[in-house]
């Protein structure tokens, strides 16, 4: 592959990432107000609102990936193998015959960044949610409104466990290259993967539609 496709394929790679964290994010405050709030539900997340909250979402992960892939092409190369089956910025300066102080740097700012509004963001609510849910004397509300909250959950900490794994693993020395090579495909493949299909098999719709499908193909 060609440095410029390979710089491509991992700039793409980044925005995925920090985006589904911001998405996810943005998800836990759409939870946030619709089960402690609900009279305000339609009054708060409005279309416009909901506009604002995708631009931002993208707007932000997109300035924070340029900045960091513009440190990195200002940066001559001397080395030309990769040893990942993929590219990203650390593999990237693997290859930079220069001092990359900076690019560490800004690195562990985006990483402690958008951890710190994701984790934070995710805890708050979460604990907003868990405090309304025990509150309410409706059963089938608070069952609902957990099995809700679990799905997200699941997703969110599926990608924070392999995409954190994999960050630690380049900053640890004598790290096993495979395995970090293992997790870092799985953070590719995972996530995408499960998310339709933990989210679809939690909207009755579509489960019914499958369920629908599978019946009519066993009839035959």
């Amino acid at each position: 592959m060609q440095y410029s496709a390979c710089v491509v394929q991992a700039f793409f790679i980044h925005i995925y990432a920090i985006g589904t964290i911001f998405s996810l994010t943005a998800m836990a405050y759409d939870r946030y107000i619709a089960i402690c709030c609900p009279l305000k539900y339609k009054t708060v997340m409005t279309n416009a609102h909901i506009m604002g909250i995708i631009t931002l979402v993208w707007m932000s992960s997109l300035v924070l990936i340029t900045v960091l892939f513009g440190l990195l092409l200002r940066l001559p190369h001397c080395r030309s193998v990769l040893h990942n089956p993929y590219c990203d910025n650390p593999s990237l300066l693997t290859l930079v015959c220069a001092d990359t102080t900076i690019n560490n740097i800004y690195g562990l700012f985006i990483v402690a960044l958008t951890q710190l509004l994701a984790n934070g963001t995710i805890l708050y609510t979460y604990l907003q949610i868990l405090v309304a849910c025990f509150r309410s004397k409706r059963a089938d509300t608070k069952a609902r409104a957990l099995q809700t909250c679990a799905t997200h959950l699941t997703v969110f900490l599926l990608l924070e466990c392999l995409g954190l794994f994999t960050i630690i693993s380049y900053r640890i020395k004598g790290f096993s290259p495979h395995l970090r090579r293992f997790i870092g495909m799985s953070t590719l493949i995972f996530p995408p993967t499960l998310n339709p299909i933990i989210y679809g098999l939690k909207t009755k719709e579509i489960r019914e539609k499958v369920v629908k499908v599978y019946l009519k193909g066993t009839s035959h």
